[in-house]
This record gives C-alpha cells, sequence and structure tokens, in this order.
C-alpha cells in the first residue's frame, strides 16, 4: 500500500524565503491621524527584522521619528491569474544610530539593493542624507494561498522575548 505523508510548510520559512525574494515594501507610516505610504528598498535580517534606507528629510522617515508605529506590506510581482501570495506587518519603527547596526545594515545591502559607493553617496548627500531604519514587527501575516489554498491567512507568531 503507497500512502503519501504531506505536511504544511512552514510558515516562518516561507517569510524568510519571502523576504529573500523581495526587495521593495510598501511602509506605512502616520502623522496626526492621516496615513501615507512609501515604496521603499528593504532587506531583512534572520530575526525577522526589517531595515531599509532613505532620507532622512522624506515624508515616511520625519514620520517615523515623531510615531514609530508602522505597517508594511511586502508583494512579489503577481497577476491576476497567480493564488495571491504577500506579506503583511506591522510594528515598531527606529532610525539606525548605533555604528555597528549601521554596518549590518549596509552588510545586508551591498549587492543586493545597493553598492557600497551608492550608499556611501546617498548618505553623504548635504541636500537629502540618508540613513537605515529598522522595523521590529510585532505582528506578521503571510498570506498564501499557494501553500495554505484552504486558509491563506497563517499569522506567524514572533518571539519577542529574544528581540
Amino acid at each position: 500500500m503507497n500512502t503519501t505523508t504531506t505536511t504544511k510548510p512552514n510558515t516562518e520559512q516561507l517569510i524568510q524565503e519571502y523576504f529573500k525574494k523581495a526587495k521593495l515594501m510598501q511602509l506605512a507610516t502616520v502623522s496626526s491621524g492621516k496615513p501615507w505610504v512609501s515604496n521603499v528598498w528593504f532587506v531583512a535580517d534572520k530575526d525577522m527584522n526589517i531595515y531599509w534606507f532613505s532620507s532622512i528629510t522624506r515624508r515616511h522617515s520625519i514620520e517615523v521619528m515623531r510615531d514609530s508605529h508602522v505597517s508594511a506590506a511586502i508583494c512579489l510581482p503577481q497577476t491576476p491569474a497567480d493564488s495571491p501570495r504577500d506579506v503583511q506587518l506591522e510594528g515598531s519603527a527606529e532610525l539606525v544610530t548605533k555604528p555597528s547596526e549601521v554596518a549590518i545594515a549596509m552588510g545586508y545591502f551591498i549587492g543586493r539593493i545597493f553598492s557600497i559607493h551608492q550608499i556611501k553617496y546617498f548618505m553623504a548627500d548635504k541636500e537629502t542624507p540618508h540613513r537605515f531604519y529598522k522595523i521590529k514587527p510585532t505582528s506578521i501575516v503571510l498570506f498564501d494561498a499557494v501553500n495554505f489554498p484552504d486558509q491563506p491567512k497563517q499569522e506567524y507568531v514572533l518571539d519577542t522575548k529574544n528581540k
């Protein structure tokens, strides 16, 4: 008798794979009750912290400094014929200021998003200096009709003790 055992995919692994494939996210900030959405280049670390690089003069950068609560959506290119897959998250954002953490964020970006020369150029720009920002997610939802066709919404529980 031939029996096939199927196991559900690991939600954490699917989210990590998604983060590795995607490079652009929609970042939502808020100021005085008014929401704002911006596209930003991002990378994620093994703990699912999200880093992005942006000018300190951009509206979303200014708003993060006033209110650290953010949300984001990450979606790979799709067509209407594709089964939907994306990641949404919410968390707390901050400007990365520690030199050691800036170096870590820079290491993730180099070669994946920008070259070291581009990063240094943007950081040194006098009119629109760029800095790294970080989101510590408090909630992550994977919406994946490919791997979870019967229940595509998969909430990922974060281990906040180690963050």
